[in-house]
């Protein structure tokens, strides 16, 4: 599908076009009354897992988690 296609072509295809754009990362181009166009995909940006906070985990039921009490731990001033 790397052809050039009229806006025509592409009406009749659009679910095809857009699947192979996706599927394969290539840009497909258009051309729509002597212009060029480009259906790209966008990348959604990678979350860098090292920048986020570091949470610790409770290893508990919970049954366990309820009945835990925090008031040594508690310090709201923080």
């Amino acid at each position: 599908m790397s052809q050039p296609l009229t806006a025509t072509q592409l009406r009749t295809r659009i679910y095809k076009v857009l699947d192979w754009v996706l599927a394969t990362g290539q840009p497909q181009e258009i051309i729509r009354n002597g212009q060029r166009l480009l259906i790209i995909p966008v990348s959604k940006p990678k979350r860098d897992l090292e920048k986020r906070p570091k949470r610790q985990a409770i290893a508990c039921t919970p049954e366990e988690l309820v009945e835990t009490h925090w008031d040594e731990s508690w310090r709201p001033d923080l």
